[in-house]
């Protein structure tokens, strides 16, 4: 069963890139931005407040932290693209080596485990599961319509 959640796991890597490393170096990027705009708000009071020394080193510290969330930043973007690519040719590889529903070996358990319920209840059971999801989607997709307490009250006032 892990090759199959290794499979979606790939899958979802593929279309979003997505990672741990990537969600860390996110929130770095995060947390960056709001000091940086912590320290650039602090350093326009102190720049209103006092024309001067206070000034420069708010204006240090804000410029410093822009700097880490813009490298936060890049380094994201440099481990998604890694991600999707790394995954896609893990996919590819994944692909033509044939493993899937025609894999010898998985078919050989099914074909174990038919001979050994018996194929008459598979089908048996077959037919009753998609009843069975027929029934539900048909009970999910019904619509009430409402009953008589739903109804707006009409306004009494002139």
């Amino acid at each position: 069963m892990s090759g199959w959640l290794r499979y979606f796991t790939l899958n979802a890597q593929a279309r979003t890139g997505f990672s741990p490393q990537v969600a860390v170096w996110a929130a770095v990027a995060v947390v960056a931005a709001i000091v940086a705009a912590v320290f650039l708000l602090v350093a326009a009071f102190i720049w209103l407040a006092q024309r001067y020394d206070a000034l420069t080193a708010g204006l240090v510290l804000g410029g410093v932290f822009v700097l880490v969330a813009l490298i936060a930043f890049l380094v994201c973007l440099i481990t998604r693209r890694r991600n999707v690519t790394r995954a896609r040719l893990e996919l590819a590889a994944r692909d033509s080596a044939g493993t899937g529903f025609l894999d010898p070996r998985l078919l050989g358990v099914g074909l174990q485990i038919g001979q050994a319920i018996g194929w008459r209840r598979i089908i048996a059971l077959a037919a009753v599961g998609v009843l069975a999801a027929a029934l539900a989607k048909e009970w999910v997709g019904r619509d009430d319509g409402g009953s008589a307490d739903d109804t707006p009250k009409p306004d009494a006032s002139p």
